[in-house]
């Protein structure tokens, strides 16, 4: 199993930072049949074979995904997908 950590600082505000989590749960929902529940200020989102979650915080982001054996190959591309959506989505 691989595992994906990352972190972003942002100066979004909480509730701002967490409308742009919810819009992108609802994309990987709608194009990769991802499942989603808020915990909290925490975004926990499962598929077969991913599970992870979005922690929203007042000043960062961190994101960790759990990769399992199939994906554990793709783990490096995944990663940089996830940066730069996430890079796009705090600009």
């Amino acid at each position: 199993m691989s595992r994906i950590h990352v972190e972003r600082p942002h100066s979004l505000g909480r509730e701002a930072a967490r409308e742009k989590a919810q819009k992108l749960a609802e994309k990987l929902a709608r194009e990769h049949g991802v499942s989603y529940e808020w915990q909290g200020d925490t975004l926990t989102f499962r598929r077969s074979g991913v599970d992870g979650r979005i922690e929203v915080g007042d000043d960062r982001v961190a994101v960790e995904v759990k990769l399992g054996l199939l994906l554990s190959a793709m783990g490096g591309m995944l990663k940089g997908e996830i940066e730069r959506a996430l890079d796009k989505a705090l600009a």
